[in-house]
């Protein structure tokens, strides 16, 4: 049997991050999960020791919790083999008055936040564990792969998390055997949708309040999810179930060469494939332009 693995997962308290705490408890790996508001593992914390399972408090938005979260992990495991980064929120309405604090917040959080613990990964793989090496697995989106309406600036958090995982993933020397992997969940049920909660709703403009415009019925779609009804709208995102994803990203966890992406859900792979169909046909139909403009 393999040694159990360390975790060290970001925005454990709900969701994907709480649901992988646990199946990597279950697995008999080692986990160092990090939050906001740590009592929202105190059942976890009285059924696993400590050298199972630690609870760090960490805002990803406050590099010095980042290093401390990394300090604490050496001390407690020794090493840290898999980073999960998962802290992040959703925030529905239409770009053209979505407000400039709640997008700098959402940019705060889910890029910024992901690049800092990132940057920390990175050197805690290379320069403490011994061997050296680790996994990097971003919780991407859908969203990071294709524009959804009425998310605007989740989508661009998201699309700014790809750029930036895809370009440090070509920028690692391979003999440091670090691995980066980019998560691109479509709908799963998780309280990302809890509107009381987690997902801000940014009234809607009155430009939009147009039940013939797609955006109108993707507002629809996002606020059933979490529970309340739009006017002459019966779309819904149809999320699944967040526990077997989750066992999808462990056992991906396990991958010796992972893939860099990792498109999960049915619905993510359709948006994906009909974003590359799309393209594609795109750039055939314009590719004589770029004639004689050399390389």
């Amino acid at each position: 049997m393999s040694a159990p693995r360390v975790w060290l997962i970001t925005g454990s308290s709900s969701g994907f991050g709480r649901e992988t705490v646990i199946q990597a408890l279950e697995s008999g790996d080692k986990v160092i999960a990090t939050l906001r508001k740590p009592a929202a593992l105190d059942n976890l914390a009285k059924k696993y020791p400590a050298d199972r399972l630690r609870i760090i408090r960490l805002d990803v938005t406050k590099p010095a919790e980042i290093d401390a979260a990394f300090f604490q992990a050496k001390a407690a495991f020794g090493r840290v083999d898999i980073v999960f980064n998962n802290a992040g929120f959703v925030a529905i309405g239409e770009n053209e008055a979505f407000p400039d604090d709640v997008a700098r917040s959402l940019f705060e959080v889910n890029f910024w936040g992901a690049v800092h613990v990132s940057q920390r990964a990175v050197r805690f793989f290379r320069e403490e564990n011994k061997p050296q090496g680790g996994l990097l697995l971003q919780n991407s989106s859908l969203a990071g792969l294709v524009g959804v309406p009425v998310v605007g600036f989740y989508s661009a958090t998201k699309h700014a998390l790809q750029g930036f995982s895809e370009s440090l993933a070509k920028e690692l020397d391979p003999a440091w055997n670090i691995k980066v992997a980019l998560i691109e969940p479509g709908a799963f049920k998780t309280s990302v949708f809890n509107i009381d909660t987690n997902m801000i709703v940014v009234p809607q403009h009155p430009a939009y309040a147009n039940p013939a415009l797609p955006v109108y019925h993707e507002r629809g779609a996002f606020l059933k999810s979490g529970g309340q009804e739009l006017p002459d709208s019966s779309a819904d995102l149809e999320p699944a179930d967040t526990s077997r994803a989750v066992a999808k990203i462990i056992e991906f966890s396990r991958l010796p060469s992972p893939p860099l992406h990792f498109p999960l859900g049915k619905d993510a792979i359709s948006a994906v494939r009909d974003k590359v169909k799309t393209l594609v046909e795109e750039i055939d139909q314009y590719e004589s332009w770029s004639d004689n403009l050399g390389k």
